[in-house]
């Protein structure tokens, strides 16, 4: 990748830390390494619901290097009463894609500029885009982002790929599956030169809906594991004042999550068990959640430790700690804490929604339980806490079964950049390697 120039589009980026940000944070700073020119565009969010609340949190550095890596972030724009407008708009959106409108996919396209609304974008990717070998952006409920991307692309003949992140909830029916699958996200990804996915539930339902089977590529993840390991149990536990089982909810607090769940699971939990688990609660907190934690009880509260968004440190001495991690959210498209936890031999529960069942074969590497289902989430984490040997075993597959590390990931991604661009060096990759799932 010597020489070739990247530009990458993500809503954020680093120092924040979450599944995409990771995924695209380690591609380019590899890509770096290897003497790429990559340059990541970006927004000036921090929070989430900075897309559409101006109260929540930004990041204020329009450009800065990291590892190697040129960020350049371009600030999200505010509708005049944000949180309605936002809000209007995409329920708009979800209930015209399933109406036989006249134009519907024109005004969908037309309305998508607002999801989220950085209208110096294209100003952004004109100065730093130009001559790039390949443009590759991400999440297409952000279409924004992608939206640009493809027009900028196709105007300056640039191979496009694009990694949708697609979330498809429970089932056909799933009001989060409306919100990822109207009729011009899927457009954008028809057009895409490359649909980088990351199992084979996201890519068998691209390609039911009209994606090429020969432009879809499920790549999987790949983790550092040495940057996600090794951490001070002890240290954690004397921190949170925790001598009991620890169940683990790392990520964003939100009910799609499962967070709201998975704290009532533990609360039921404690109603018939002597010895009380503790639920720790650590991510970024959304309004859904936060208004769930309110209405508890003081008592309800002391056996649930909602810390917010953590640092490394903490975070990897909470995956020493913890007893098992739970990840019983219906908008995932991989999960990618699943690998962190694998890494540290802990085993894992995850909802039967989205790309969850492609990533936990239930019974071998962890449990599966229906999205929103408080009794069997519960039944789930009373039986992994009660059998030390079931614990053990579903920690230990999933470490030796699914953790791939982040160098065999990359090179299975860099062998789609290589065949979009018509590279003529491309390497073998070993897929049973890189895709378990």
């Amino acid at each position: 990748m010597n020489g070739k120039r990247f530009v990458h589009l993500i809503h954020r980026y680093y120092p924040f830390r979450g599944g995409s940000e990771s995924y695209f944070q380690s591609l380019s700073e590899q890509l770096s390494a290897d003497g790429a020119d990559v340059r990541l565009l970006t927004t000036d969010a921090w929070d989430l619901e900075y897309f559409w609340n101006p109260d929540k949190k930004r990041v204020d550095a329009p450009f800065e290097r990291h590892n190697g890596v040129k960020i350049y972030r371009t600030p999200v724009r505010h509708l005049p009463l944000a949180n309605f407008t936002h809000r209007a708009i995409r329920r708009g959106m979800g209930e015209l894609s399933r109406a036989p409108f006249p134009f519907r996919k024109r005004m969908l396209f037309g309305l998508s500029r607002f999801g989220p609304w950085v209208p110096d974008l294209r100003a952004l990717l004109e100065r730093v885009g130009e001559n790039a070998d390949l443009i590759h952006p991400a999440n297409i409920a952000l279409e924004s982002l992608i939206r640009e991307s493809s027009t900028f692309a196709r105007a300056n003949d640039i191979p496009l790929v694009i990694t949708p992140k697609l979330h498809l909830g429970e089932d056909e029916n799933s009001v989060v599956r409306r919100y990822y699958t109207m009729p011009h996200q899927v457009e954008l990804l028809q057009q895409a030169d490359l649909v980088m996915t990351q199992t084979s539930v996201e890519s068998d339902f691209l390609s039911s809906v009209g994606v090429s089977e020969d432009r879809l590529r499920v790549v999987g993840l790949g983790i550092n594991i040495q940057d996600v390991t090794g951490g001070n149990g002890r240290r954690a536990r004397d921190r949170l004042g925790v001598d009991g089982p620890i169940v683990l909810s790392l990520g964003a607090a939100a009910y799609d999550k499962g967070t709201v769940h998975s704290c009532q699971a533990v609360l039921s939990l404690n109603r018939r068990r002597s010895t009380p688990v503790t639920i720790v609660v650590a991510g970024p907190i959304m309004s859904d959640f936060q208004t769930y934690f309110d209405s508890l009880t003081d008592e309800e509260r002391r056996h649930i430790r909602v810390l917010g968004y953590v640092d490394d440190e903490s975070r990897t001495d909470l995956l020493a700690a913890c007893d098992l991690l739970t990840l019983a959210s219906r908008t995932e498209a991989f999960g990618y804490v699943f690998l962190e936890a694998w890494a540290n031999g802990k085993p894992v529960i995850g909802a039967r929604a989205g790309g969850i069942p492609a990533v936990i074969d239930d019974g071998v590497d962890g449990l599966l339980v229906p999205f929103n289902d408080v009794d069997r989430l519960a039944a789930a984490m009373d039986s992994i806490l009660s059998d030390d040997d079931l614990a053990r075993s579903l920690g230990e597959a999933g470490k030796s079964r699914k953790v791939v590390d982040t160098g065999t990931w990359y090179r299975k991604v860099i062998s789609g950049y290589r065949d979009v661009m018509g590279s003529s060096d491309s390497e073998g990759v070993d897929d049973e390697a890189v895709n378990p799932w």
